[in-house]
């Protein structure tokens, strides 16, 4: 039976370590600030939004959120994003996805100031990122899941990482991540055109699936004591929950538990993760910005 990697504990560890860089933050005179721009009534975004904002100030971070109209015009939107980039102390902005249909998602990200996408999406950083620059801002679930496999001491160094996805959000920059000097894996990406895809996952001493597919993986597709991180996020209905639904993964967690070595649930596996790599992001931007004050 597979051992569970706790999302939820290593993040509540992290956090800790995390309020102290703040506090010595703090004692020089910055305070990590995060912006979050949500536009429109997507009561799951909502929900997001103020979970990061909490985050934030659990933290003794700023959080604040600028809130817009679902119509917001392209120009209004790109205005509000340079105030942020004006604003010496924001040093972290994050527009909240999805976007309502009329706004160019791609535009309104690469707006937001290089040293203050703490989402890692701008292509500067995912340039810097992909040379293994240390000023890049590195996507939050990649880097939640390489510290992940650090804190929970499972070894990449010379082993075969079979990425099941190609998104430019989690598994393009994981794979460049993981191949880097340090991790130093081998690795496979995956996606929906792929075919046989079992015949990949089975050579995979770590398998990372990344898709939005409930059950894509099932135990016949792992091989014996793999280790199993599930990104996906899949809505379930559930009369017995109290919201009517459930979260579950992309892997079918029972029975590929019987099989793996260790596996991360969904709830509570790379979720919290991504949240505090975010946080951490915004602490690094706030270091940054104060290093580039010093005489």
């Amino acid at each position: 039976m597979a051992r569970n990697i706790d999302g939820t504990e290593i993040s509540r560890v992290m956090r800790a370590e995390m309020a102290q860089q703040v506090a010595d933050l703090q004692a020089q005179g910055v305070t990590p600030g995060l912006s979050v721009v949500l536009v429109g009534n997507n009561p799951a975004s909502q929900a997001y939004v103020s979970s990061k904002t909490r985050a934030c100030e659990t933290l003794g971070m700023k959080g604040q959120t600028l809130h817009l109209p679902e119509d917001v015009s392209t120009e209004d939107l790109f205005a509000a994003i340079d105030r942020l980039n004006a604003d010496a102390s924001v040093h972290g902005i994050l527009v909240q996805l999805p976007l309502p249909a009329h706004l160019p998602y791609k535009a309104v990200l690469e707006h937001i100031h290089p040293d203050k996408d703490v989402d890692g999406f701008h292509p500067r950083n995912a340039g810097l990122a992909f040379v293994g620059d240390p000023r890049a801002f590195v996507p939050c679930t990649p880097a939640g899941i390489l510290e992940m496999l650090r804190r929970e001491d499972i070894p990449t160094r010379g082993k075969h990482v079979v990425i099941v996805g190609r998104s430019l959000i989690v598994s393009k920059p994981l794979a460049s991540l993981l191949m880097a000097p340090g991790p130093d894996a081998t690795v496979t990406i995956t996606h929906r055109h792929t075919p046989d895809l079992a015949s990949f996952t089975r050579q995979a001493d770590i398998l990372i699936v990344a898709v939005g597919k409930q059950n894509l993986i099932t135990a016949d597709m792992v091989k014996p004591g793999v280790v199993v991180i599930d990104v996906g996020q899949n809505r379930v209905e559930d009369p017995g929950s109290p919201r009517g639904y459930r979260m579950v993964g992309d892997v079918d967690f029972d029975a590929v538990s019987q099989v793996a070595q260790a596996i991360t649930p969904v709830p509570g596996g790379v979720g919290p993760m991504t949240i505090t790599m975010l946080l951490a992001n915004t602490i690094q931007s706030a270091r940054q910005a104060l290093q580039a004050r010093a005489p």
